[in-house]
């Protein structure tokens, strides 16, 4: 019978939902989005991120400002080498010997000096890591095809030495990436309590768990479409459902919350996800509001959304409107974050029962392949992917 997921091991080959054949990986692609390291590399790097959309430098510039306003150095690159680093030495600390090789789809190094890397090595079995936790097309299909692309740019996909691909599954919901979000909500809730005089938690302070908005029509699309998740689609129920896991956990059941969006960059006649982060905040302080935890769930590290979109713009609106705030960290390089993520890789290692595999929402744990039709973008189709069943 023929394999049905192009790229793939053989364990993956025909598709299970979770794969239980263990698999002896040559090593580990950390796959990143990217981000400008200085002025020179901004509009470049913008150029790649919008490619195939025909939008003019001079519109590009008027987003560049973000990155102009740091040195024109975004820090998810530096992020993706302090994760590398420490995802090595959480390997080292267990005796697995599995390199990690790191590929960014937008700018250097980009996935295809990774497979080059591979190739060189003599690595043909890879299990790839994206930094991204949630089921959507940016932050899980796209990569997918970037994949494809990047094996086809390279034509390392091909004879009979072809370098394969598989992906761990999207990690929203597992304890690893959960876990700090929970102690910085805790502590988030316990710094406002301790610097606003006679703060009542259950009716003065709201916790806003942030998150990349995206199209309506494509939250529509993630997930596969016969779990029936409606409007938001798999993107939305999966933020909402870990954010009740962490309010739950960090104790804060009374403690008001709501999930909202950030950093559309679409035409207005398009809709996206909402409430933005912004008019959320607007509308707090009529609600008795006297505080508010910002929390960036959508966010594996302190890249430029939450730096700019959070530290900069969400901060200053809730100062505006008479808020205390408090921003909490990102997963980064938390130990349970990076020892969550080497736990997922030892799942395909050692093909892992679904019924062992953590998850704290009930929506989990999430698929290893992901299904026929999953994650559309609704605007250019479906292109060539690896890691799922087509299209």
């Amino acid at each position: 019978m023929g394999a049905i997921v192009p790229g793939a091991t053989h364990a993956a080959q025909q598709g299970p939902e979770h794969v239980a054949e263990p698999v002896a990986y040559d090593a580990i692609l950390l796959a990143g989005f990217g981000g400008p390291e200085g002025q020179d590399d901004v509009i470049p790097f913008l150029r790649n991120v919008t490619s195939g959309r025909g939008i003019p430098d001079e519109r590009l510039e008027e987003v560049a400002h973000h990155y102009r306003h740091f040195g024109g150095v975004s820090p998810i690159n530096e992020h993706n080498r302090e994760l590398k680093a420490a995802l090595e030495a959480e390997l080292a600390s267990r005796g697995l010997e599995l390199p990690v090789l790191w590929g960014n789809r937008n700018w250097d190094p980009y996935l295809n000096d990774a497979l080059a890397e591979a190739k060189k090595a003599g690595y043909t079995k890879l299990i790839a890591v994206a930094t991204s936790a949630y089921s959507s097309y940016s932050s899980c299909r796209q990569y997918r095809e970037d994949f494809a692309d990047a094996l086809a740019d390279t034509g390392l996909g091909d004879g009979p030495d072809a370098i394969q691909i598989d992906k761990v599954r999207q990690f929203f919901d597992h304890p690893g990436f959960v876990q700090p979000f929970i102690e910085g909500v805790r502590d988030g809730i316990a710094q406002l309590e301790a610097s606003v005089d006679g703060l009542d938690r259950a009716t003065q302070v709201e916790v806003l768990f942030a998150t990349h908005s995206i199209p309506s029509t494509d939250a529509a699309k993630s997930g596969p479409a016969e779990r029936g998740f409606g409007e938001g689609g798999a993107y939305a129920a999966q933020h909402r459902a870990v954010a009740e896991v962490v309010m739950r956990e960090a104790g804060a059941a009374d403690v008001p919350w709501q999930l909202v969006y950030q950093s559309r960059s679409g035409p207005p006649s398009m809709p996206w996800l909402e409430p933005d982060i912004n008019d959320a905040i607007e509308q707090l302080p009529a609600a008795g509001r006297r505080a508010v935890v910002i929390v960036p769930l959508g966010f594996v590290s302190d890249h430029m959304e939450v730096l700019w979109d959070l530290d900069n713009e969400a901060l200053e609106t809730a100062g505006e409107h008479g808020l205390a705030a408090v921003r909490v960290p990102t997963p980064g390089t938390h130990p349970a974050y990076v020892a969550g993520l080497v736990d997922l890789v030892l799942e395909r290692v050692n093909g892992t029962p679904v019924a062992e595999r953590p998850a704290v929402t009930e929506l989990g744990p999430w698929y290893d392949v992901c299904r026929p039709g999953c994650c559309e973008n609704v605007r250019l189709g479906f292109r060539p992917a690896l890691a799922g069943i087509a299209p």
